[in-house]
């Protein structure tokens, strides 16, 4: 294994996407369309007046 020195290991650069950021982002886009479909229920209840 090549040993790298320090001005090489400073050039170094990682992956741009990682799995976890994808997973916060899919997770964060759930959330936000949750948000929306309970909002569209409320509203068509309280429009049509029909409450449980």
């Amino acid at each position: 294994m090549k040993q790298l020195g320090k001005q090489e290991l400073l050039e170094i650069q990682g992956g741009a996407i990682s799995g976890s950021l994808i997973n916060a982002l899919i997770r964060g886009i759930s959330t936000i369309l949750d948000l929306g479909r309970s909002l569209g229920t409320a509203i068509r209840r309280i429009q049509t007046k029909r409450f449980c």
